[in-house]
């Protein structure tokens, strides 16, 4: 989901890519839905390893989910700055459809102000320490 809001929100400022340690192997067909029914492409979504990005450099990486916040990053992001914003995964939600949508829902517009002030602070061209700064400051670390 952040992949896809990001691609969409960030205007070219950011180039979002998603993946994870051990991926599912598809995208949560609730993720699809609800994206879509809030407007988002998913044109392209697949589920991805960080493997799969070995010569991807990039300048930030975000981890998403609550339980990625201990896990280790690959060594080839060694040099990126790591974010963590501990979000809900809600396809993990037990209970009926209509709270399984609002934690998805939930879930979107939560990733879609942090993408915002994201996208604000990488117009700013920072050098990595005001960068690591302002990232602290926006409460995205």
């Amino acid at each position: 989901m952040s992949e896809a809001i990001t691609n969409q929100l960030a205007n070219d400022s950011i180039t979002a890519r998603s993946a994870g340690s051990q991926p599912a192997g598809e995208v949560h067909p609730l993720s699809l839905k609800y994206l879509a029914e809030s407007g988002y492409s998913t044109d392209g979504l697949i589920s991805q390893s960080w493997d799969d990005f070995e010569r991807f450099e990039p300048d930030v990486v975000v981890t998403v989910c609550d339980s990625a916040a201990g896990e280790a990053c690959p060594l080839y992001f060694g040099n990126s700055l790591k974010v963590h914003w501990g979000l809900s995964d809600p396809s993990k939600i037990q209970g009926n459809e209509s709270e399984i949508k609002q934690a998805f829902l939930a879930c979107i517009e939560e990733i879609a102000e942090r993408v915002k002030k994201l996208e604000s602070i990488a117009k700013q061209n920072l050098n990595t320490s005001d960068l690591k700064q302002a990232l602290a400051q926006a409460g995205a670390q």
